[in-house]
């Protein structure tokens, strides 16, 4: 089996008061993070990469990229470009597939995961990504929305308080660079271990990934995870449930699990993903980082 050649940075997004995704504080889009945008960058090859920005998920998509502008221009890296990607058709500009071809990095913004999946679903532009991602040094990192829709099964909609509840957590088909996991994000603030663990619960194969805000997973060889970030990563982990109710009961009724499993990450833990393996220290089986620095 060929492993990707890329990196998946997942970032769980930044604090937003609790506001819907689409109504953000925009107070809070000049981020987070600047220690997470500084991995990205590392990750890259270094401030003179050239990043591009899809702001497709979001309803503010130039504020969005004004921001990300200012964020990575405060720590040396000013080779940005942005993407304001509405479309399908827009996936057809020539000059941002050829721009997809060339960059070192994208970062998928947040917003409505729901619009990344519509949007890029099935396009040519999707399909450069992906072999750059396969075939290539090339990282593909996504804050909130953009995480979630980095796997396979991607979570669109689901209310916290109702997550208990079978039929309540809406799932479809995301971008698919990693196929065995299931990525949420906002996961403190927003209560999520409720629609997580029934995300998971519908597909017991894959690992769900809780991402707290100012925390992402680095993951490498489509396999290896570094938390990095000030907060904590949750994984949920449903391969050895030994009951679950969830395929039997109607819509609208409260589930039951037995036996899910439940680590906690704080930065520089990691997850072996095909080992189910939590690793106390990232760096002495998940991750070997690049050796550049940015100042």
């Amino acid at each position: 089996m060929q492993f990707p050649k890329g990196k998946l940075i997942a970032i769980g997004g930044a604090e937003d008061k609790g506001t819907d995704i689409e109504d953000v504080n925009r107070n809070n889009l000049n981020f987070f993070e600047l220690g997470i945008l500084r991995r990205i960058v590392e990750e890259a090859g270094g401030p003179n990469s050239r990043i591009e920005v899809i702001t497709t998920a979001s309803t503010i998509p130039y504020e969005v990229g004004d921001n990300y502008l200012n964020a990575f221009g405060k720590i040396g890296c000013t080779n940005i470009g942005l993407m304001h990607i509405r479309n399908r058709a827009d996936t057809n500009n020539a000059d941002y597939l050829q721009r997809i071809k060339e960059c070192d990095a994208v970062m998928f913004s947040g917003g409505n995961q729901l619009r990344l999946s519509v949007t890029d679903g099935g396009t040519e532009f999707l399909s450069i990504i992906k072999h750059r991602y396969q075939h290539e040094d090339f990282v593909i990192a996504g804050t909130s929305a953009g995480a979630m829709a980095m796997s396979q099964t991607m979570i669109y909609e689901g209310n916290a308080a109702k997550a208990h509840l079978k039929g309540e957590v809406k799932m479809t088909t995301g971008l698919g660079f990693i196929n065995a996991v299931i990525i949420d994000s906002h996961f403190e603030k927003r209560g999520r271990f409720g629609r997580l663990a029934q995300a998971v619960a519908c597909n017991p194969s894959c690992i769900g990934i809780g991402l707290g805000e100012d925390t992402g997973m680095l993951i490498t060889d489509g396999n290896k995870m570094e938390a990095i970030g000030s907060g904590c990563v949750i994984i949920v982990d449903g391969h050895d449930v030994s009951f679950s109710n969830i395929a039997d009961i109607p819509d609208g009724n409260p589930y039951s699990l037995e036996n899910l499993r439940v680590h906690i990450c704080e930065k520089g833990n990691g997850y072996l993903i095909n080992e189910r393996k939590f690793l106390p220290e990232a760096a002495e089986g998940a991750v070997i980082k690049k050796s550049v620095h940015v100042d």
